[in-house]
């Protein structure tokens, strides 16, 4: 049983707009550092272009560590999902893998984007990754969605 984190939002352009705007996006533009979490400040190792189950992609993060990204799920429209695993320095004594959903669905002014992230621990670590997600990930996660709800406007308006 993981530990998950959840944030919601309202973006402005319609579910079809909004998967085609968000889910190829750079992490390194908008996943900055928050407190105890790293910033990520590079992909590489990209497999593709980011749309299609099985794609992989390396992320570096500000600390020094990194972790891959796998597509597990795409059902475009409605429904992005990736795998997070072979995390490296404190998280990788920590995580055993994450999983990142997200969930676009129409709503009045756009899309409701609904997003979620699950940790899994390691063995014995839970209760730590509990507080990590509880304390520092979810106010993140609040963080960070406003800013992809940002580039929505910007980039949809731009069309």
């Amino acid at each position: 049983m993981g530990t998950t984190a959840r944030a919601d939002a309202i973006a402005p352009a319609h579910p079809d707009r909004t998967f085609e705007i968000l889910t190829p996006v750079d992490p390194s533009r908008f996943y900055g550092r928050f407190g105890v979490i790293p910033a990520t400040v590079k992909v590489t190792d990209q497999s593709g272009a980011w749309d299609a189950a099985g794609q992989t992609r390396v992320l570096h993060l500000s600390d020094g560590s990194q972790v891959t990204e796998t597509i597990s799920e795409v059902d475009e429209p409605r429904r992005f999902v990736y795998e997070l695993t072979d995390f490296t320095k404190l998280f990788g004594m920590l995580v055993a893998y994450a999983r990142a959903e997200w969930d676009f669905d129409a709503a009045a002014g756009g899309t409701r984007i609904r997003w979620s992230y699950t940790f899994h621990g390691r063995p014995a670590r839970g209760w730590i990754i509990f507080l990590i997600v509880k304390l520092a990930w979810a106010p993140y996660m609040k963080r960070v969605l406003p800013t992809l709800v940002d580039e929505v406007r910007r980039v949809g308006s731009a069309a």
